[in-house]
């Protein structure tokens, strides 16, 4: 089997990843500001979006052990279609049932979805390419997923400002189910791993066995993780909850212009992503462990000038743009970071343990991002009138954790 960089399997992966990492964020996007067009309330967007999550978390364990057990390419398959049926079901009982309740339960289904389903993509990369070519491969695919995180929330937030949600809803349905018809043809190497006692023993061995490879045999990634909770906790939650809000409902830009507008600094954050992903393809042999811990303080540091621009400026549009540029730089250094300690994991993980340890980095990364909406959700509407307040207190707790991070970093080997 050929396992170079541009294989043919890898290709179908890569392609299939654009058409469906492309409806996921459309529908992402568009379902979220759905709910604060209607409500107008931070509190309850950030609510929803921290139950959201919590399947997410739930699942991507679940994902891992699947995904070393059952063939990856069935997996994808699977949820492409599934997750094309769960939004065709939102469009036919909206404006029938309770919006709140339908909104909820559909976005923690999908990211639940999103949960089973990354550990199987990030598993797939080692079976599919040579070592030699992992970061090349994590690279790609870190800059497809923010090429169709760019083009994803732009043109659902043109289409959804001037149609409304159920054609954007539309066209993430036709994505998924062409992204599940193009993975049925990849050929997935897949060496079967017999049960220990039991579906649930099994599940309870896999886990336990990936946690103590992480905190025995690699406990440098119990520090990344650590980093990771902090990071999502003070600066991520933020600008999820954050951004939205202070486009559309705190700038003071008319309704339809405010919601393309967050479409376009959605679309900065998924371009400041490829930036970062192209960024680490091309600078890869000079990335190094021990200076990580910078590209967390570039993160941190980005977000002053997000809260200063909403004190100093009295036009909402430049404040806009400061946000916009803010979001693209903080999205091009945490990608190459991203990109960085995945393929170390890679690298450093056996074959057998892949998907286990991935969906592990991933679940506890993830611990923290419902407790941030919530939070956050919380003192956008508590600070009302002073936002820029909620701002700087996430730039400066982020960039504390950012220093304790860059000397934790700054003693590992390369």
């Amino acid at each position: 089997m050929d396992r170079g960089l541009f294989s043919k399997d890898f290709t179908l992966v890569v392609v299939g990843q654009i058409i469906s990492l492309f409806g996921n964020a459309a529908v992402r996007f568009a379902l979220p500001l759905y709910l604060l067009n209607q409500t107008g309330s931070s509190a309850l967007y950030g609510a929803v979006t921290a139950c959201a999550f919590l399947p997410a978390i739930l699942l991507s364990p679940v994902g891992g052990i699947v995904a070393d057990r059952v063939n990856k390419r069935n997996i994808m398959v699977a949820l492409d279609f599934f997750t094309a049926a769960v939004i065709t079901v939102f469009s036919l009982l909206m404006g029938g049932v309770n919006l709140v309740v339908l909104m909820t339960v559909t976005l923690m289904l999908l990211y639940g979805i999103a949960g089973a389903y990354q550990p199987a993509v990030q598993a797939s990369i080692p079976a599919l390419v040579s070592p030699e070519h992992s970061l090349g491969a994590n690279s790609i695919i870190n800059t497809i997923s923010s090429f169709a995180s760019l083009l994803g929330p732009v043109l659902g937030g043109i289409l959804y400002s001037a149609y409304g949600l159920k054609p954007v809803l539309g066209v993430c349905v036709v994505c998924f189910f062409l992204s599940a018809v193009m993975e049925i043809f990849i050929r997935m190497p897949f060496v079967r791993q017999s049960l220990k006692g039991g579906i649930w023993k099994t599940v309870k061995g896999d886990f336990a066995e990936s946690i103590r490879f992480i905190r025995r045999e690699k406990p440098v990634i119990g520090k990344v993780l650590l980093v990771s909770c902090g990071i999502n906790l003070f600066l991520s939650s933020m600008i999820i909850v954050g951004l939205p809000y202070m486009v559309t409902e705190v700038l003071g830009l008319d309704a339809a212009l405010a919601n393309r507008l967050y479409g376009f600094a959605q679309g900065a954050l998924a371009a400041g992503g490829l930036a970062g992903g192209i960024s680490a393809g091309i600078f890869a042999k000079k990335l190094e462990i021990r200076k990580a811990g910078t590209l967390v303080i570039a993160c941190a540091g980005w977000v002053f000038p997000m809260g200063l621009a909403t004190l100093v400026f009295s036009s909402g549009l430049a404040a806009y743009i400061v946000m916009a540029v803010c979001c693209f730089a903080i999205m091009v250094f945490s990608t190459i970071f991203t990109v960085q300690m995945m393929s170390f994991v890679q690298t450093e993980t056996p074959q057998n343990l892949i998907g286990k340890v991935i969906a592990v980095i991933l679940t506890v990364s993830m611990c923290a991002q419902p407790l941030g909406n919530a939070i956050y959700g919380v003192l956008f509407e508590i600070c009302s009138g002073y936002e820029f307040a909620v701002i700087l207190f996430a730039g400066i707790v982020s960039l504390a954790i950012a220093i304790g991070a860059k000397n934790i970093f700054g003693k590992f080997s390369q």
